[in-house]
């Protein structure tokens, strides 16, 4: 069977035939390097098991707040692992002091606090934070964890008797911060 070209087939007939074939083409390329990437990945990169957690909102004026205090960030997260288990905290940073030959180490859990319930996201917070702790006591002894929040959070929870009970109780230690001036107000042990 052969294919008869009349004459009146010209190039602005062929055109988006050829178009098509290119686009066609140029989707398989993709698809097998979409492939062949996905499967380097999957057997070389063991990061794609587990997910990265979402950066708190609050967590740049953190930083710059830590920055501003003197600090130099190491770990943006600090990485924590127990068994086969990945851990993100939030900043991991130090600070070397000229009477220390090894500076303090630090590791702050930033928490906005801004869910319908702050009792929720208290008990939330708080529960990652012993899980964290806990974690850090094994893996990195002479790093010392913070739970990092906003100056309002500290006054309006942290100021009331659930939240000094905590903080008398030695149960979290915290790092209040001025988000919109982005520095430290105090660290509280």
């Amino acid at each position: 069977m052969y294919l008869v070209l009349e004459d009146a087939i010209t190039w602005k007939h062929l055109k988006p035939l050829l178009n098509l074939f290119i686009f066609v083409k140029i989707l398989l390329l993709a698809k097998r390097s979409l492939f062949i990437n996905l499967k380097f990945n999957l057997k070389f990169n063991h990061r794609l098991k587990t997910k990265m957690p979402a950066r708190d909102i609050y967590h740049d004026q953190c930083k710059n707040s830590l920055i501003a205090d003197g600090w130099t960030i190491t770990h943006d997260p600090l990485s924590l692992k127990i068994g086969k288990k990945d851990m993100f905290v939030d900043i991991g940073a130090e600070k070397f002091l000229a009477a220390e030959k090894h500076g303090q180490k630090v590791a702050i859990e930033i928490k906005s606090f801004v869910g319908n319930s702050e009792i929720e996201d208290l008990k939330n917070a708080i529960g990652q934070y012993v899980l964290y702790q806990n974690v850090l006591e094994l893996t990195e002894p002479d790093r010392k964890l913070y739970l990092g929040v906003r100056e309002p959070v500290f006054n309006e929870l942290f100021e009331e008797p659930i939240g000094k009970l905590l903080l008398d109780k030695g149960v979290v230690n915290l790092l209040v911060f001025n988000s919109e001036l982005e520095v430290v107000v105090k660290w509280i042990n």
